[in-house]
């Protein structure tokens, strides 16, 4: 499959996958935390395991469904790849230098994450007449884009 497709349908399945795939692989990884700290659980390993399953899973895979279903031309291999990296690596990033405590990565990992919706927003800038899910794929959107600067502030101001 080459990604065309009829203009005004849905985006081709294949680029949902990716993210489907990266997203639960977050989530096993967010539960496995979780398992693993339990005993000795701590603020920051909930945090991590929270972030993983939410954040770097759910999101990712509402944003690769979104997009697939509302992207008005589908979605090219090499800006596919540019969403799962920036996403991803942001994530990483975000979690390690939250847990490492060394805030120009957590920075660098929420410069990241907001690249990637600028890109995704790129990708579903005219979803045409996708009636409410473009609300509400516009609507996951502005909410992560809006807490990203927060949390950044948050973890600042916290000390970690």
């Amino acid at each position: 499959m080459t990604g065309s497709r009829v203009a005004g349908g849905p985006a081709p399945v294949w680029s949902s996958w990716p993210f489907l795939l990266a997203g639960s692989a977050c989530i096993v990884a967010g539960g496995l935390v979780s398992a693993a700290t339990a005993p000795q659980a701590s603020e920051h390993s909930a945090w991590a395991a929270a972030y993983l399953v939410l954040v770097a899973g759910v999101v990712q895979i509402a944003l690769g469904a979104g997009q697939a279903l509302l992207a008005p031309r589908g979605v090219s291999r090499p800006l596919l790849v540019a969403e799962l990296v920036t996403w991803n690596v942001g994530n990483a990033a975000v979690l390690a230098g939250t847990l490492l405590q060394v805030a120009a990565v957590v920075d660098l990992g929420g410069a990241l994450l907001v690249c990637c919706l600028g890109l995704v927003v790129l990708a579903v800038r005219r979803p045409g007449k996708a009636g409410w899910p473009a609300w509400v794929f516009r609507a996951l959107v502005v909410v992560v884009l809006v807490s990203i600067p927060i949390g950044l502030v948050l973890g600042a101001t916290s000390g970690g």
